[in-house]
């Protein structure tokens, strides 16, 4: 039986999955990319699921509320 491949998330796909919208993360750290294709410096970054999933859960500021 043959493998199945690994499923990366483009920029895009990261956006969709923590609801926002792709300009957005360009304020954010986003974590390493599991995998670069292309060359280097102008390769296309892929993340796994579980890699946004552990970074969007723990990053900074998240749930963060305007004291009253």
């Amino acid at each position: 039986m043959a493998s199945r491949p690994v499923i990366y998330l483009s920029r895009s796909d990261l956006a969709a999955r923590i609801g926002v919208k792709v300009p957005t993360l360009a304020r954010y750290k986003l974590p390493d990319p599991d995998v670069i294709i292309g060359l280097e410096g102008r390769g296309t970054m892929g993340w796994l699921p579980e890699t946004v999933d552990a970074w969007n859960a723990n990053r900074p500021g998240r749930g963060r509320t305007s004291a009253k």
